[in-house]
């Protein structure tokens, strides 16, 4: 009878694992879904929701995790208080250590503390932010260790721009810039941003062809409302550069 009763335990806990487990999955595949087709903050909060949630019901905790971290930036960038912007991306930051403690050998962690990281520094200012300079240059060097091509070549992405945004004197270098962005380039041609990176950095080193060409090539990229895609503000933001008075020349 008592090893009936522990078969009967055992099994229980076996299915309520299993349960837990399908939950869990299941609340993740909603909130990709909505992810994926992200276009506005209500749609952005539902998902954030279903990844908490999952969090909460599931021992492997790292996918909740570093998803949380993604779409606090996605939501980040979309907010227009800064005091609000600071407290977002320092949550993703928060979320992404959780991930990167858990799966250190594994590239989104690391990608999504870099790239909060580096969101939240430009709340403060890139000079007030040059500490977290080494912390996102190590992220991403370790996800180009283990993965170069997540997210379309997005460690080179990254460290494209910080080389591009950080004073000479603090390790910023248009040379070193220009090897990541093109590296990032070739990893993942159609990503918008990368190629708006590129062009500044080629309009700073006085290759305005080659920059008009990247601008070009984006301006007439099919439009797609969703902000993950990101082309709306590449748009934008190629328009703007194309002010520029060396495009005038």
């Amino acid at each position: 009878m008592k090893g009936k009763t522990l078969l009967l335990i055992f099994a229980f806990v076996c299915f309520s694992s299993i349960l837990y487990s399908q939950s869990a999955e299941e609340l993740i595949a909603q909130a990709d879904e909505l992810f994926d087709d992200m276009k506005d903050m209500e749609t952005a909060e539902k998902a954030l929701e279903l990844y908490r949630q999952a969090l909460g019901v599931t021992e492997d905790k790292y996918e909740p995790y570093w998803k949380i971290s993604r779409i606090q930036y996605y939501v980040g960038t979309h907010t227009a208080e800064k005091n609000d912007k600071k407290i977002i991306f320092s949550q993703g930051v928060y979320h992404a250590n959780k991930a990167v403690a858990l799966q250190p050998e594994k590239p989104d962690g690391h990608y999504w503390l870099g790239v909060n990281n580096g969101k939240y520094g430009e709340t403060k200012g890139v000079m007030k932010s040059l500490s977290l300079v080494k912390p996102i240059k190590n992220s991403m060097f370790k996800i180009i260790e283990v993965d170069r091509g997540y997210e379309d070549g997005g460690a080179d992405r990254v460290l494209g721009r910080v080389f591009f945004k950080v004073p000479g004197i603090a390790g910023g270098s248009k040379d070193k810039s220009l090897e990541h962005l093109e590296k990032s380039k070739e990893l993942g041609p159609e990503d918008p941003l990368t190629r708006v990176y590129l062009a500044e950095t080629y309009l700073a080193k006085d290759r305005v062809s080659d920059a008009r060409a990247e601008l070009d090539y984006v301006l007439n990229m099919p439009d797609d409302p969703r902000w993950v895609a990101g082309i709306a503000e590449a748009k934008m933001d190629a328009k703007e550069l194309l002010k520029n008075k060396e495009f005038k020349k």
